[in-house]
């Protein structure tokens, strides 16, 4: 066995004894882990040195005697219930319970419920039912990456403690949504060696569905069934606060929970105020109070050279947090550690959902207030696409100490981390904050029936729209696209696409059961962020009108000699145009593009050929 694997074993093995210094009046002393079960990490021994670990929130802990212990409690910290059991477990504290409902969302393409457990102080059991109390919603969501689970534990042992315990208060003033499971046909896809970065637990689900997608790429274009149920319950259930649990990958840290959400610069800027002035502080607090090293969720510019710096994410909707910026919902992911153990990551996450509802209750009026500017704000020009810039400010980063060695294995440099803490001091900061394309707020969009699925995709998100009960001619802007970029590859089912833009006045023509889509709506910026193509999650850039690329109509070039001959004859503008066009060699040289020339320029020719067909109206 590997030195550093023993160590961690050992270590485990003496902090988990030591719980019991910290029990409630509610727990036991807590029965030491068998060593067989700390047997099952395999990763352990290629892992970067687990640094030792004990706080205040392990007195959240119950022993493996006490009756609503949890299974991950029950099993030493290192497991996590395959989805059977945990929903076995649950529904026995629901069954137990006035302040509990579970609903299914919907189904997986393997035919699992995603289930949801409604936690109210009035046990209510409908979205109506939770609107009417007048209550902030908080919705929790466990799992989206399977494998990433340390919320289903976190998620359990809270529910029991608000039922069994001494936590009822907590939904006093506030509601609890809680999916426990978010991608269940990959949790049950589980083996020791699903996430080899990751330390626990024993067996880990897959981090993409029975369909190979990534459902955290997947809230703008809703491709998944599992994302086409949870868009629809939050339409549905109207949360005021969404969170997202996942844990790193990536470099190794001191910090054991960060989380972060949507930038200033972004779409929800008071939404941006609320989380940086009144949630972040509240919630850092009771973290820092249980033993945990809370942060904010940054990635290194480069993973072998700290000097480097951070880089500070703006996401865009295809993400969790980038989805709640443009559609104005309060959205924090979080990204627990992968390297700290999984008990550590368990316990962070419990204090950090507990103190969540604490916050929410106190300061609704202030997060309903936010959500409100921001909804309708309705701003005449949006940004839809960024760039990189470093930020005037720097951060200190509470890191870890590292070497760089020259490996035998790739030839390359590989950095190997220590168990030294070493605080990087004023590190620049480098984030995709510098507007790059900034549109126009249209009045409205116009889409043809024929866009069937793009329409019903923004039905989906929950965007208004009215259909046209008649042909109706309308004048407004189409853009024209030219040297459209492909992706080599496919990327999440789809391949993308890119293009120059042009944006031309029209007078058209629309039939009967064309949709109008107002932006002077709470979704607004959200249609305008799905429909404008330069938009970096754009339903154009994930190909959803690749079609309009194709030609299916063509002309032989024994058509076309007579064709220009008359055109020149009869058009002299067009033939000096022409003219000036044979002063390029390269044109001159190319038979087929002088032909093409004309072609284009015909009655023949598509008029629809490469032109967006969704339309920008002015009033």
């Amino acid at each position: 066995m590997h030195r550093i694997f023993l160590t961690s074993l050992l270590v485990s093995l003496l902090f988990i004894s030591s719980t019991s210094a910290h029990a409630n009046d509610t727990a036991q002393s807590t029965p030491l882990v068998p060593t067989e079960k700390m047997a099952h990490l395999e990763n352990d021994s290629i892992l970067p040195p687990m640094r030792p670990w004990s706080g205040a929130s392990e007195s959240l802990l119950l022993s493996a005697n006490q009756p609503w212990v949890t299974p991950f409690e029950q099993q030493g910290y290192i497991s996590s219930p395959n989805y059977h059991d945990t929903m076995e477990w649950l529904d026995k504290l629901v069954d137990s319970s006035d302040m509990l409902q579970k609903v299914s969302i919907g189904k997986s393409p393997q035919g699992r419920d995603i289930w949801m457990i409604v936690a109210s102080q009035d046990g209510g059991s409908t979205a109506t039912a939770l609107i009417d109390n007048g209550k902030a919603t908080v919705l929790v969501q466990a799992g989206i990456h399977s494998g990433e689970i340390d919320g289903k534990d976190a998620g359990m042992m809270l529910l029991r403690d608000i039922s069994h315990g001494n936590k009822r208060g907590l939904l006093k003033n506030v509601n609890l949504l809680f999916i426990p499971i978010f991608s269940v046909d990959a949790h049950e896809r589980s083996s020791q060696f699903s996430r080899v970065n990751q330390r626990g637990p024993v067996n880990m689900g897959w981090r993409t569905t029975a369909k190979n997608l990534n459902l955290n790429r997947d809230y703008a274009k809703a491709d998944a069934l599992e994302m086409q149920h949870l868009i629809r319950a939050i339409t549905i259930w109207q949360p005021d606060l969404y969170i997202d649990i996942h844990v790193t990958d990536g470099i190794d840290y001191q910090y054991d929970v960060t989380f972060g959400y949507n930038v200033e610069q972004g779409h929800s800027p008071s939404i941006f105020a609320w989380l940086e002035s009144i949630y972040r502080p509240a919630v850092e607090q009771a973290l820092t109070e249980q033993g945990h090293i809370p942060g904010s969720l940054v990635f290194a510019n480069d993973n072998t050279d700290m000097s480097k710096g951070l880089s500070l994410w703006n996401p865009s909707p295809r993400f969790s947090n980038g989805y709640g910026d443009a559609r104005h919902l309060p959205t924090i992911l979080i990204e627990n550690h992968s390297l700290k153990p999984y008990k550590q990551r368990v316990l962070g996450t419990y204090v950090m959902l507990e103190q969540t509802l604490k916050t929410v209750a106190k300061n609704s009026t202030k997060l309903k207030t936010a959500i409100n500017k921001d909804k309708y704000r309705n701003p005449s020009k949006l940004t839809i696409s960024w760039q990189k810039e470093t930020l005037a400010q720097g951060r200190d980063f509470k890191g870890m100490d590292y070497r760089i060695e020259q490996s035998p294995i790739s030839g390359d440099k590989v950095v190997r981390w220590t168990e030294a803490p070493k605080l990087y001091r004023n590190l620049p900061v480098i984030a995709n904050t510098q507007p790059v394309i900034t549109v126009t707020r249209p009045v409205a969009y116009y889409i043809p029936p024929q866009w069937a699925e793009v329409i019903n995709r923004l039905s989906l998100h929950g965007i208004r729209m009215t259909r046209l009960n008649k042909p109706t001619s309308i004048s407004a802007q189409q853009y024209q696209f030219s040297k459209p970029i492909f992706s080599s590859a496919d990327y999440e089912g789809h391949q993308t696409v890119s293009a120059q833009t042009t944006l031309h006045k029209i007078t058209t023509h629309l039939p009967a059961g064309s949709v109008r889509i107002p932006t002077d709506q709470p979704l607004g910026d959200l249609a305008m962020l799905l429909l404008e193509p330069q938009a970096e999650d754009s339903l154009f850039y994930w190909g959803f009108f690749n079609t309009i690329f194709t030609r299916t109509e063509y002309i032989e070039d024994y058509a076309v000699e007579p064709l220009a001959a008359k055109m020149l004859s009869d058009n002299p503008a067009l033939k000096a145009e022409f003219d000036q066009a044979l002063k390029d060699p390269d044109f001159a040289q190319d038979s087929k593009a002088r032909l093409r020339w004309f072609y284009e320029r015909s009655p023949y020719y598509d008029k629809e050929y490469m032109k967006y067909p969704v339309l920008r109206a002015s009033k």
